[in-house]
């Protein structure tokens, strides 16, 4: 009977000590997130992860307990990650039973590692397994200019950059892995086997389409400006080269332009323009809309500010099939001031200038840059949601 009562009384022990170490591991995951958080913001890591670990009961110099908070951390995968910041809490347990064992306390530790995520995202691949889901090969260049590149595909590779492609962006992170990283330049690094990025836009739908018009519509190069006005387009809209064709805002606001199963050709030396407005590519069946802008086409879509669809330049149907092709290759003259948001899409994409007050964001499912791209985010005006959380992920 003693040693049954022993027996009992040291497995109940043990299960208390189990019991602190869940409880302290939480307080580290929380106290490393909350650090790395507030060294994003410019705050005090020490005094953020101190102030965190004291809501669980583990409180610095309190009843045996220490909290350490390094930047590098001290050990493990992300010792030499500069960014990284790691917390450990400790604090020994008295013996009750176990005594009969040993009469030094029993020290208990738990330990965890954050990074914070550094500046917004400006490319984000939502495909969950896609190999790649983002793809930059050839020649091709990739330059986001102080934002972020995400993928959230769980492949080997999430993003590929192969060839003498190269990609330049302040951070990339995937929930894969990365094939070609030594033709990636980035600011803040690379990040592999992250929590997938949410879509900003998941619950946002426009408006009911209103009827539409199903006369097929070619703009030629006549000399002149041809115009549309908002409302429901299924015959498809074509733009010659030399021709210009701007889409008026209308009386509405948002002006939202619905193409119902219709296809948007824009040919190269094109021009389309726009302030305002929102294109929404849907249909049904087997029978969807899509874009296609031709090489050196001229493009110049601000989207609304203000609506449903604020900050949405290009909206696609989540209903539409998966993989439904976008051509979006305009160049250097190709510029869209907002989020182009297809999420069933394999977009590709060539476009952007770069400059200092542009504001393009791409959410897709997959993503292939083909040319050069230049993006460069400056939305504060528009409105765009945030691409990537601002608090910092775990990573250990």
């Amino acid at each position: 009977m003693p040693v049954l009562v022993g027996t009992a009384g040291l497995g109940t022990e043990v299960g208390w000590w189990y019991y602190k170490h869940k409880n302290m591991q939480s307080a580290a995951d929380s106290g490393a997130v909350s650090a790395a958080t507030a060294v994003a913001g410019g705050g005090d890591m020490a005094a953020e992860a101190n102030a965190v670990t004291a809501n669980y009961g583990y409180a610095n110099a309190v009843n045996n307990v220490t909290i350490i908070v390094n930047q590098p951390p001290k050990s493990g995968s992300y010792a030499s990650n500069l960014q990284a910041i790691e917390v450990i809490v400790s604090q020994p347990q008295q013996r009750l039973l176990s005594s009969l064992f040993g009469s030094d306390p029993v020290g208990i530790t738990a330990r965890a590692v954050a990074l914070p995520n550094s500046g917004t995202g400006c490319v984000l691949a939502l495909n969950s397994t896609a190999s790649p889901a983002v793809n930059v090969s050839g020649s091709n260049q990739l330059n986001l200019i102080k934002c972020n590149l995400y993928s959230n595909s769980s492949a080997s590779p999430s993003l590929n950059v192969s060839g003498s492609a190269a990609v330049s962006a302040n951070q990339v992170g995937v929930v894969g892995d990365v094939s070609g990283a030594s033709n990636i330049t980035t600011t803040n690094g690379i990040r592999t086997h992250i929590q997938p990025i949410a879509d900003p836009y998941a619950s946002v739908s426009p408006p009911s389409e209103p009827s539409c018009s199903n006369g097929k519509i070619t703009v030629n190069a006549n000399g002149k400006t041809n115009s549309l006005s908002p409302g429901c387009y299924s015959g498809s809209i074509t733009v010659n080269a030399g021709a210009t064709l701007n889409l008026n805002p209308g009386n509405l606001n948002p002006a939202i332009y619905y193409l119902d199963g219709a296809s948007l050709s824009v040919a190269g030396n094109a021009t389309i323009t726009g302030t305002n407005v929102t294109l929404v590519f849907t249909g049904s069946g087997s029978n969807w809309g899509t874009a296609s802008i031709g090489s050196n086409a001229t493009i110049d879509l601000t989207a609304p500010t203000t609506g449903p669809t604020k900050g949405i330049v290009m909206y696609g149907d989540r209903n539409m099939p998966a993989g439904t092709a976008f051509n979006l290759t305009g160049g250097a003259t190709q510029n869209f001031g907002g989020a182009i948001y297809l999420p069933k899409a394999n977009l590709s994409f060539s476009g952007g200038n770069g400059t200092s007050t542009s504001c393009t964001k791409i959410i897709a499912d997959t993503i292939t840059l083909t040319g050069t791209s230049n993006l460069q985010v400056n939305c504060s005006a528009l409105g765009v949601a945030t691409i990537g959380s601002q608090t910092a992920q775990l990573v250990e």
